[in-house]
């Protein structure tokens, strides 16, 4: 399946939720932010919250530093 990710398309395994997707890309959830189609999906969600064909996902990990 195809989706765009940070503005780039990428080819992922159906199906797909945001926890996997988190996991395949080893980001970790704490310090992410993540939009699907321009929804903010809540970390609770992540688990459940299935990534579809064609969908636009954003991922923002949160660097900290000074």
């Amino acid at each position: 399946m195809g989706i765009i990710l940070n503005g780039q398309p990428r080819e992922l395994v159906a199906p797909t939720t945001v926890a996997e997707l988190l996991e395949r890309l080893e980001i970790g959830r704490e310090r992410v932010a993540v939009m699907i189609n321009g929804r903010i999906i809540r970390k609770e969600s992540f688990e459940a919250e299935s990534i579809q064909d064609g969908d636009a996902v954003e991922v923002v990990h949160m660097v900290g530093g000074g």
